[in-house]
């Protein structure tokens, strides 16, 4: 059964009450990033957090993270954008470019695209061969183990968006001067591989949704719904990591 098709993309939230239930998960948020990085409650420095950004072309992605950082200090998180590998990445493992970016022990990093590139545009687009793709769904499973054994916490998103509402951006996108460089022509044609894309990212959560890197899908159509849901994702995953390791949130943020 389709993971995408079980989405309700009709989920909404009235203006008012996404403005409260935002600030309030955002609240949440700080002082748990506070008590990974050691500077609140027992004093010591909790595990790596990376939180990974895919999903459909204007699915609210940038949005959704502006949200999720916005009340952290930038100096307490790291935002990495990945386009296209250059010609030097390209003579590198593909997984090789997102090492750098990847959290230490207290620290928290945020990534806009991953390296689920590899089974999904370069899959579709032919940029990697079959062989390469097929290998790949194996390298990222035990990259995410390994970074799972070590303590990270890994909080995976894919924003689910339904074909009207995208073109219903893409248009709004094409008609403001101060936003249509965000669509470009390669939008449009993947637009238009819709189902080779949606076969792709069904496999892509089939093969790589495992209870330590579960994949995490967010009804996108209303940006207010998304926004809410990926910073009370977050906090979840923070609070349930922080639990396993002896610590009460609660109590510890009850300062």
């Amino acid at each position: 059964m389709s993971r995408l098709d079980d989405v309700d993309l009709t989920l909404r939230l009235k203006k008012p009450e996404a403005k409260a239930q935002l600030a309030a998960a955002q609240e949440r948020l700080v002082g748990l990033r506070l008590l990974l990085g050691g500077q609140l409650g027992p004093g010591t420095i909790g595990p790596p957090l990376c939180v990974l950004f895919e999903g459909w072309d204007a699915s609210g992605k940038g949005g959704a993270i502006k949200r999720l950082v916005d009340h952290l200090d930038p100096r307490h998180v790291r935002v990495a954008q990945f386009a296209a590998p250059t010609f030097d990445e390209k003579r590198h493992h593909f997984l090789w470019r997102f090492w750098p970016v990847l959290p230490g022990w207290g620290g928290m990093a945020v990534l806009d695209r991953t390296w689920y590139g590899r089974v999904l545009v370069e899959r579709v687009e032919g940029f990697a061969p079959e062989e390469a793709w097929q290998r790949a769904y194996g390298e990222i499973a035990d990259l995410e183990a390994t970074l799972a054994a070590e303590g990270t916490v890994l909080v995976k998103f894919w924003m689910h968006l339904s074909p009207q509402e995208q073109l219903r951006r893409f248009e709004s996108r094409q008609a403001d001067p101060y936003r249509a460089w965000k669509l470009t022509d390669e939008d449009w044609r993947n637009r238009e591989r819709r189902a080779d894309y949606e076969a792709a990212v069904e496999e892509m959560i089939e093969r790589t949704d495992v209870p330590a890197a579960p994949w995490h899908i967010v009804a996108a159509d209303d940006k207010r719904w998304a926004r809410v849901a990926v910073v009370r994702t977050v906090c979840e995953a923070i609070e349930a990591a922080l639990r396993a390791r002896g610590v009460d949130p609660d109590a510890a943020l009850a300062v």
